[in-house]
């Protein structure tokens, strides 16, 4: 049943912002997770679907290759991207993407690839993740 809602929670998202310019997120492939004790598993497809929306938006010319949550194992750091951000939660997803001929925005080494990519989001009052920072 978990496997069922995954699968359907990608293609939900990929249909989604297939029509997106910017970064491809098209063929992204969501890391498997260990069971969370802080988040369900909806919570982190939530915040998958905003980081890839934010790629799909602002990295023009890449391409996402995978995405993933970190793991709880990274709890105390969550607390500290929560406070630094004004927030009561933050989550921590990892993910590797290509760059195109033009590196992005011109930021990024052109036509490379970024692996250990941080995306931090973050919330408050169970609400609607945010994307808060990114990067290494």
């Amino acid at each position: 049943m978990k496997n069922a809602f995954r699968f359907a929670a990608i293609v939900l998202s990929v249909l989604m912002l297939s029509a997106c310019g910017g970064g491809d997120v098209r063929h992204a492939a969501v890391l498997a997770w260990e069971p969370s004790q802080l988040y369900t598993d909806q919570e982190i497809m939530d915040a998958i679907r905003v980081a890839e929306s934010y790629f799909a938006k602002e990295f023009d010319g890449c391409t996402l290759e995978e995405i993933g949550y970190v793991g709880d194992g990274s709890a105390g750091a969550f607390q500290e991207w929560a406070a630094q951000y004004g927030a009561d939660e933050a989550i921590v997803l990892t993910s590797s993407f290509t760059t195109g001929p033009s590196g992005g925005d011109g930021s990024l080494t052109p036509n490379a690839t970024y692996e250990g990519w941080q995306w931090i989001l973050v919330r408050s009052g169970g609400g609607s993740w945010r994307h808060a920072d990114h990067g290494y």
